[in-house]
């Protein structure tokens, strides 16, 4: 069942992805009557998305999504730290999420940062996990891919 219902979740947000990249415009349901079903019946998404805060990567777009399809963990650099695992477990947990995806991006400022060998110690706690997945790589482009399978990774080791 578990399965079924992320093949049925990849396959939707798959889709999606394909409208949205061929779309002028989103068309994912924000209407006044789907919030205020959602207030009354609680949210149902079919996935969980870790993705990086950047403005310019908006997974409920990029899916072609509307409200309460997508539980969103949003960071800088798509880390996976105590609190994102936390607020993704509860999704699993409480929320019946079948599919968890890690949705990294190109250009990433928090990767380029760490690639450029920013020190700044108020960034630490995310350039050194950051830093960790990297092991070095100086190509950006590389650097977002290692950095992104490292989140799936400490996802899937995840209690």
């Amino acid at each position: 069942m578990a399965v079924k219902k992320a093949y049925d979740a990849i396959t939707k947000l798959m889709y999606g992805n394909a409208a949205y990249l061929s779309a002028k415009t989103p068309d994912g349901d924000i209407s006044p009557d789907l919030r205020a079903r959602l207030r009354d019946q609680g949210q149902k998404p079919v996935a969980v998305v870790l993705t990086c805060s950047d403005s310019r990567v908006v997974p409920e777009d990029i899916f072609m999504c509307g409200l309460g399809d997508l539980f969103v963990v949003r960071v800088a650099g798509n880390v996976a730290e105590e609190t994102q695992i936390a607020s993704i477990v509860y999704a699993v947990e409480h929320l019946d999420v079948a599919l968890v995806m890690v949705l990294g991006h190109t250009h990433c400022g928090a990767v380029s940062a760490v690639v450029e060998g920013c020190e700044d110690e108020s960034l630490i706690s995310l350039t050194s996990q950051i830093a960790q997945a990297i092991q070095g790589e100086r190509d950006i482009k590389q650097a977002c891919c290692l950095n992104t399978l490292a989140s799936a990774h400490r996802l899937r080791d995840a209690p």
